[in-house]
């Protein structure tokens, strides 16, 4: 009968015993390079994205705020506009609004281009327009016969032209003794389109010359323009064609 050493036993009991703990803790690294485990890559990859998506989040936020500041910058321009009653915008400026016994009219270069503004005051009979001159050279005078100008005012209506005014903060002005509609024009840009109306009264627009189709000896520009105000006072005085 052979018997087996027990020292012998003892050291093949020890090296499987050390070979098992090798492979456990292999195991337990989740087989991550350095001993990383799933757990903290998973966190590191969390963090990652969620950075990403604070700057994203960041830069939408600020292109909204770009847009907001745009936006607002728009609004405050057109208030603008409004509170000095010049717009660019074809036609005229805002509501015509009910006659009154005074007005007054601006006459202004700005930008390259000339203007009454607004456009069209309205007046009773017996109203009185003041012109003032805020720029450069103008003038104001009726499209009048008296002016050398076709007749677009009232039949029996009295002519005015202020000669032109070159000084800034001179003014103008005439009374109106006559109900109807009166357009008129500024000498040195009438071929421009600086071309204005007042309407006196509660006249019907029928019978109105100044309503009636621009005269062709015009030319383009002026008649165009005339068309714009013409379009204006039909609907301020509640006649649609």
């Amino acid at each position: 009968m052979t018997s087996t050493n027990p020292t012998r036993r003892r050291m093949l009991a020890l090296v499987a015993g050390t070979t098992v703990a090798g492979l456990a803790g292999c195991s337990s690294s989740g087989g991550q390079p350095g001993g990383g485990t799933d757990t903290e890559h998973l966190e590191e990859e969390s963090t990652e994205h969620h950075g990403e998506a604070t700057e994203h989040h960041e830069e939408e936020t600020e292109h909204h705020e770009e847009e907001t500041e745009h936006h607002e910058e728009e609004t405050e321009h057109h208030e603008e506009e409004t509170e000095s009653g010049h717009s660019h915008e074809e036609g005229g400026h805002g509501e015509i609004g009910d006659p009154t016994d005074q007005a007054e009219v601006t006459m202004k270069t700005e930008d390259g281009e000339y203007h009454f503004a607004p456009h069209v005051v309205r007046v009773t009979v017996g109203g009185t327009v003041t012109f003032h001159n805020e720029s450069g050279s103008h003038s104001t005078a009726a499209y009048h016969p008296d002016n050398d100008r076709p007749q677009l005012v009232p039949d029996g209506a009295a002519a005015w032209n202020s000669g032109l005014l070159t000084e800034q903060g001179a003014t103008f002005e005439h009374t109106f003794e006559t109900e109807g509609v009166y357009h008129y024009y500024c000498k040195p840009h009438e071929t421009l389109g600086m071309i204005g109306t007042v309407i006196v009264g509660e006249p019907d627009a029928h019978g109105q010359p100044a309503l009636e189709d621009p005269p062709e000896e015009l030319g383009e520009e002026p008649r165009h323009k005339i068309a714009q105000l013409n379009e204006r006072v039909n609907e301020a005085l509640g006649h649609t064609h």
